[in-house]
């Protein structure tokens, strides 16, 4: 999901509380009238080691960070065996993508190098691999998130139905460490990471059908699959995009400082939309619409709390204004807001049945969900 991380707030207001330890001063100590008066006259000398501690115990708290995403990364990596492991084989393998859009030094070591990511491969235990299956290239959401067993029942579906499935762990993902982290390229180069994860799977598993490759996300998710079939829509039969993140500038005036900071920090794009639209556009689907070619589904949810109906609404109006042939759906104040149509509701579970045939229609997978309980009897033990 692209949902508005507030961690540097939390990080902020944590070091605070750590140097109040640290120093042993409680905070209401700290803040008593008659200790700020009385050490009035000290505070300009006293500041700026003040800062200095705040800084450094800031820089250790981010580390501590991405060091427990790393943790959770591990284990979330044991759940999806125990979770799909009856239905499906689990592997996780070592890619490449191009290298960073913008580099700190271009004499620097390593400079120049493609960068490697991670990524799931899931088959189907109940396959012949002497014939061929459909595979889907499923990029997570989040403006920093991973694959996670958040998907567990999702995946179990599209298992049963006999797909291949490939999640890449593209670049800016959480859980490897704070270079992945700051690697981020949203809109941009995580695009072709996911690309490339097409290309690995035709070329090492002679089950898969070049002829039957699709793409599914969600969110993040969905901009990464509208822009991978904006860039290469030979190399794609179909693609669902579920409350698909579609417009950078007109989301970045509805969203809060915390939320911009994510992309106009040093590492990333490092401007804010107003000092550089045009690269803001360049990442945005809507301002991309003129290129499908793809047969393509579009889900989005009046009441989205996070992807704004306007942004979808937009998109829509763009590809309509193309003279682009594609289907949708908005669904009106559907529970669950941002995540309507990923629930273990009924409702939930007969729109993604809509969305299965939409891809079987294309895909032709072997086994496909003839109704909402075979489809529960899929996803659910």
């Amino acid at each position: 999901m692209a949902c508005p991380h507030r961690r540097s707030r939390t990080v902020a207001i944590v070091a605070i509380c750590g140097l109040a330890l640290l120093t042993g001063v409680g905070l209401a100590e700290l803040t008593r009238p008659d200790t700020v008066s009385a050490q009035t006259e000290e505070l300009p000398s006293a500041v700026p080691d003040l800062q200095q501690q705040l800084e450094a115990l800031t820089g250790s708290l981010q580390g501590f960070r991405h060091r427990f995403d790393i943790l959770e990364k591990k284990i979330d990596d044991v759940l999806w065996f125990e979770r799909v492991g009856d239905v499906a084989w689990v592997d996780k393998v070592r890619l490449y993508g191009p290298p960073r859009w913008k580099e700190e030094s271009s004499t620097a070591i390593g400079a120049g190098n493609p960068i490697k990511f991670y990524a799931y491969v899931i088959i189907p235990r109940q396959i012949d691999r002497g014939k061929k299956f459909p595979l889907l290239v499923f990029p997570h959401g989040g403006v920093h998130g991973d694959f996670s067993t958040y998907y567990t029942h999702i995946v179990r579906e599209l298992v049963a139905q006999g797909y291949v499935i490939i999640a890449p762990e593209y670049r800016g993902s959480t859980g490897y460490g704070q270079g992945i982290y700051e690697r981020i390229d949203y809109g941009g180069l995580e695009s072709e990471d996911a690309h490339a994860c097409r290309n690995y799977m035709l070329e090492n598993y002679s089950f898969v059908d070049k002829g039957r490759v699709g793409m599914i996300g969600w969110s993040h998710g969905g901009l990464i699959s509208l822009m991978n079939i904006f860039a290469h829509p030979d190399d794609y039969r179909c693609a669902y995009v579920g409350v698909p993140v579609s417009d950078l500038i007109s989301r970045l005036g509805y969203l809060d400082d915390d939320y911009r900071e994510l992309y106009s920090a040093d590492y990333h794009i490092g401007q804010e939309v107003t000092e550089n639209i045009a690269e803001y556009r360049r990442r945005s689907p809507v301002w991309n619409a003129e290129k499908l070619k793809t047969p393509l589904l579009i889900h989005t949810n009046t009441n989205d709390e996070d992807v704004n109906v306007l942004e979808v609404e937009h998109l829509i109006h763009a590809l309509t204004f193309h003279d682009k042939e594609f289907e949708y759906e908005i669904y009106q104040d559907v529970p669950g807001g941002h995540s309507f149509d990923r629930l273990d509701t009924r409702q939930a579970q007969e729109i993604r049945l809509k969305i299965y045939r939409f891809l079987a229609k294309h895909l032709d997978p072997p086994r496909p969900l003839r109704d909402v309980d075979a489809l529960h009897a899929a996803g659910y033990r």
